[in-house]
């Protein structure tokens, strides 16, 4: 069963959780963005455990998470304009794909197989564990592959209700979705997955602008087409609701909807109280056992192209690679 510790007494249990790692076991830590499944990046018997857990498929590679600079360099390498992302962005919800560095002891199933590596320095207790284990935490989050990602430690017990798993409870995540994934590929930016560091915000420290992946190969977390799903099914940029069906708003649309169930994402329209409500408010109206979730639009602007990329792969059909 799950043992649950508070953020507060992590400096005590600090030694039992690096202890654990160096065993080749499993975590559930909170970040900025979501709770991770972190395990040490350097022993596949750890990162093989990840994926077991999670049923993840093995061609889906995992985020590094490192600590800072200094442990970065020894697993990517880094040009101008991914040394000055890192410089602004770290610690932050930002993940930058990198080629692999030479000797690097980051086992090959974190990256999939490929040549590169997704590193993120994150905000908060994770970077603490990270930096006394001394070694980078191999951390996709913590939920069944391709399910709601988790925005609080009751979440991630609710995932892995029967797993002796240790996870530290810092209380529910500031950021709410996952953080932004880029390439730097001589000297472009690819943007890979939208994020909370949105474009104009990479764009104004680069002075590149970022282009959005137009390609099918699995590069980087959360490209699989259907990702991020609830039992029921998801619908999209909805103007009406119908009576059996729960309804997820954002402002105020549709003031005398019909359902019997709804959640209000932002009455304000707020961006960034959308992305930090959204995963537990999908969650919530998923447990209700309503079949089917009606979502209001969103604006395709700023965080809103990152809220509107995690509803989209939640409203694909499921099974789709």
């Amino acid at each position: 069963m799950t043992l649950t510790i508070r953020v507060n007494d992590l400096d005590v249990n600090l030694q039992t959780i690096c202890d654990l790692l160096c065993e080749g076991k499993c975590i559930g830590l909170p970040t900025e963005t979501v709770y991770g499944l972190a395990a040490d990046a350097t022993n596949g018997r750890a990162v093989a455990r990840i994926f077991e857990m999670k049923g993840r498929p093995k061609f889906n590679p995992l985020i590094c998470h490192v600590s800072g600079m200094e442990m970065a360099r020894e697993y990517g390498r880094f040009d101008p304009v991914s040394e000055k992302l890192a410089q602004a962005f770290w610690p932050g919800p930002l993940t930058i794909v990198l080629p692999l560095a030479e000797g690097t002891k980051v086992h090959p199933l974190v990256s999939a197989g490929l040549d590169t590596i997704g590193l993120r320095c994150p905000e908060g207790p994770a970077r603490d564990v990270i930096a006394s284990f001394g070694k980078p935490l191999a951390a996709p989050s913590a939920n069944r592959s391709g399910k709601i990602s988790p925005t609080t430690a009751k979440h991630v017990s609710q995932q892995f209700p029967d797993a002796e798993l240790m996870i530290v409870d810092a209380g529910r995540c500031a950021v709410g979705i996952e953080s932004t994934i880029v390439k730097i590929d001589d000297g472009n930016i690819c943007l890979l997955r939208p994020g909370a560091i949105t474009s104009e915000m990479i764009a104004e420290v680069s002075g590149v602008i970022p282009v959005a992946t137009v390609s099918n190969k699995i590069e980087a977390p959360g490209m699989m087409e259907s990702h991020y799903a609830p039992d029921a099914a998801v619908i999209l940029n909805c103007d009406s609701c119908p009576s059996d069906a729960a309804l997820l708003k954002f402002g105020n649309r549709m003031p005398n909807a019909a359902s019997p169930v709804s959640l209000n994402l932002s009455e304000t329209g707020d961006l960034v109280e959308a992305a930090a409500n959204l995963y537990a408010y999908v969650k919530q109206l998923d447990e209700s056992g309503i079949s089917k979730i009606c979502v209001e639009p969103i604006p395709m602007e700023g965080l809103g192209i990152a809220i509107n990329d995690r509803l989209t792969r939640s409203a694909a059909p499921r099974g789709i690679t």
